[in-house]
């Protein structure tokens, strides 16, 4: 019995040996993977963007905001604007916090508890989409707010407290996980369901040798790309049905914008998982191979590097660079605006071009490597 295992076991690397294709996917794809996803994946909140509205542009009040621009944890992208402003960094999700500082802040805080207590009361509006970041740059927040304190209370002896933080939470008033993860759920699962059956399907067909046949009859190169293609984004288009219903109605997450916005956007989406799927059934002798290339170089670095699970402002900066080429991360934020945030196509529009574009160029790159095969 152990000579049979064995052998089977020979049998196994012998088989790996004769597929060049399949042994750099097992050997090459978990280096790589680990190199990048090792910086990607991080639950630490970094580089948080905020908005700031001085209201009294006094040396208090400066120093208040200086304090966050020397923090690790903010960035500073936008001040000197009207209080009204902040709507739209936190819409377009430019911003996840805004702070604003009254007129009379520093004044206040000169004349201490005899001041209006409104005068010292800081004014935080934060994007609840993602619950847990959110929640992390608030604690931030409040440390901060205690550090200033400390250092007047030491500087003037005054006692403790000189400023006020209160926070407001949109979008997500309750930071509920869910309202963020379920959205992107549908985009994941929208990517990995037609992305495969794609890919799988195809090269299913050079495998019994079908495909050949077809290649060779008048349909057209498009005719038999769109013949392959069009079922998927059939069953692609009722899982999100599907699954929209079931966040909904089941885990009652709020849809608050348009329902036609959603479905033309996972349209889009469509054309670039499927031409995604096409692309790799050109890179794949079989089902196998197809599986692995799409799982190893394609769907595990979508889904790390997008943004689904780790925000992309705490990678690296060439890590944020290359999920530009990820078109998982423009339709999360499509799905999420539109879910949580109630935004439409004019705020939308940037998410939408660059998925038309890739969807595009893969469908097109998949067709000429497809053309190439036969």
């Amino acid at each position: 019995m152990r000579r049979r295992i064995r052998t089977l076991i020979w049998k196994e690397f012998i088989e790996l040996r004769k597929s060049p294709q399949l042994l750099r996917i097992v050997i090459i794809a978990p280096v790589l993977q680990l190199c990048m996803l090792g910086y990607a994946a991080t639950t630490d909140v970094r580089n948080v963007p905020i908005v700031v509205v001085d209201g009294d542009r006094s040396p208090d009040s400066r120093r208040f905001v200086e304090k966050f621009a020397a923090s690790p944890y903010f960035d500073i992208v936008d001040e000197g604007m009207a209080p009204s402003d902040i709507d739209a960094h936190l819409a377009r999700g430019t911003a996840w916090l805004g702070l604003v500082l009254p007129a009379g802040f520093g004044s206040g805080i000169e004349r201490g508890d005899r001041a209006d207590g409104s005068q010292r009361t800081v004014q935080v509006i934060a994007d609840g989409t993602d619950a847990n970041s959110s929640g992390v740059a608030l604690a931030y927040v409040q440390g901060l707010v205690g550090e200033f304190n400390a250092d007047l209370a030491r500087e003037r002896g005054t006692p403790l407290p000189q400023i006020d933080g209160r926070v407001r939470v949109w979008f997500n008033a309750d930071l509920e996980s869910r309202n963020f993860m379920i959205p992107g759920v549908l985009a994941l699962l929208l990517m990995l369901i037609t992305a495969n059956l794609t890919s799988m399907a195809i090269v299913r067909e050079r495998e019994i040798g079908t495909l050949d046949q077809l290649n060779v009859t008048p349909i057209g190169r498009w005719e038999l790309i769109l013949g392959k293609l069009l079922p998927y984004a059939l069953v692609g288009f009722i899982d999100v049905l599907l699954v929209v219903a079931v966040a909904v109605f089941w885990f009652q997450v709020p849809l608050r914008g348009s329902v036609p916005l959603l479905l033309g956007a996972s349209m889009v989406y469509l054309v670039c998982t499927l031409g995604l799927g096409l692309l790799v059934s050109t890179m794949s002798a079989t089902q196998q191979q197809a599986m692995m290339t799409s799982t190893f170089f394609f769907l595990l670095p979508m889904i790390y590097l997008s943004g689904f699970i780790f925000p992309i402002e705490n990678m690296p900066r060439v890590i944020q660079w290359l999920t530009t080429l990820i078109p998982l991360r423009y339709f999360l934020v499509i799905v999420r605006g539109i879910f949580l945030k109630g935004v439409g196509f004019n705020i939308l529009w940037p998410q939408f071009l660059a998925l038309a574009v890739w969807g595009t160029a893969v469908l097109a790159l998949a067709a000429a490597r497809s053309r190439k095969r036969t």
